[in-house]
């Protein structure tokens, strides 16, 4: 398999286990989230949640650069 397919089926593999995290967990609904309701309107701005996130991957994503 090739260099790219590996990166792609990572990063895949990650937004799967992610995506698992926030259907199971608070992850998503953090104290530091934005979320703004009036009337028929709702915002919502994962402000914590992104940095958490971020902090994550980057490490995942240091790891496996490492083992190359």
């Amino acid at each position: 398999m090739s260099g790219f397919g590996k990166v792609l089926m990572t990063i895949a593999a990650v937004l799967f286990f992610i995506g698992l995290l926030m259907q199971f967990t608070k992850i998503g609904r953090l104290p530091g989230d934005i979320f703004i309701k009036k009337g028929n309107t709702t915002f919502y701005f994962p402000i914590a949640t992104s940095i958490i996130l971020s902090i994550v991957l980057s490490v995942i994503l240091y790891i496996i650069g490492r083992m190359k």
